[in-house]
């Protein structure tokens, strides 16, 4: 299998297992953002602020590696058209579940990002992508993609890794003890971390990949803020481990 492959099967095992981010919306949450009370993440800690999505009313939303039901139940609720891609069968379950159980549609879409989107030029006007190329080598052609399929003027919400947790090995967070970039591929230590821990292929990125890679891609950056892992002593010490960005296809 390659890497792509390896994440997708350790994501549903995560989800089978109770992961965080695979525990779908319930139908109280969904009812409540009916009526205008809603939040949503893209990093662990902070809520996106509302005014980063505009009014949602018959907006195009693809939600980019954002399956698991936490997301876009609360964009349909707001009376977006939704567009989910992920590749992991239990994080799609999960959106179908929560579609059918409310009685809305959604477009669910079995896919890998690091592959061309297989959407048609100017397919969205919001594209909802929570921190996931973390498990993704080369983040610069998602970029470009997520230009293409979004229309001029379209909005680009992202979520991103800093690089600051791969430094640590082990939970206490306490030693340095790798360098960076985060490699496993290319470096078979890193490979033996995540084993140990079960944390399936990842990767580090650098603000020249994450941010400066939408820049090269065309998009304007609009706006930004940082967060931290929600636990641990680098949560405890309010060390930024995470990044969420705004930025807009220009007209």
């Amino acid at each position: 299998m390659n890497y792509q492959q390896i994440n997708a099967e350790v994501i549903d095992r995560w989800v089978d297992e109770g992961w965080e981010w695979g525990v779908p919306t319930g139908h109280d949450a969904f009812e409540a953002a009916k009526a205008g009370e809603w939040d949503v993440r893209l990093t662990p800690v902070r809520w996106v602020p509302h005014e980063w999505f505009g009014d949602l009313q018959g907006q195009r939303v693809l939600g980019l590696a954002s399956g698991g039901g936490q997301q876009m139940p609360v964009f349909a609720a707001l009376g977006a058209e939704c567009t989910v891609l992920d590749y992991s069968h239990r994080q799609l379950q999960s959106e179908r579940m929560v579609a059918e159980r409310e009685g809305y549609s959604i477009c669910v879409v079995k896919a890998d990002m690091t592959k061309p989107l297989p959407f048609a030029d100017g397919s969205f006007d919001l594209i909802f992508h929570p921190v996931s190329n973390c498990y993704v080598e080369e983040v610069e052609p998602i970029w470009r993609e997520c230009f293409r399929v979004l229309r001029p003027g379209g909005v680009l919400l992202a979520g991103l890794d800093n690089g600051v947790n791969f430094l640590f090995d082990g939970d206490d967070e306490r030693e340095v003890v790798n360098s960076l970039p985060f490699n496993p591929l290319q470096n078979p230590e890193q490979m033996r971390q995540l084993e140990a821990c079960d944390g399936g292929i990842q990767f580090s990125h650098t603000l020249e990949e994450q941010i400066g890679g939408q820049l090269r891609a065309g998009f304007c950056l609009t706006d930004l803020y940082e967060d931290t892992n929600g636990e641990g002593r680098l949560h405890e010490m309010n060390i930024p481990s995470f990044i969420a960005t705004r930025a807009v296809r220009p007209l």
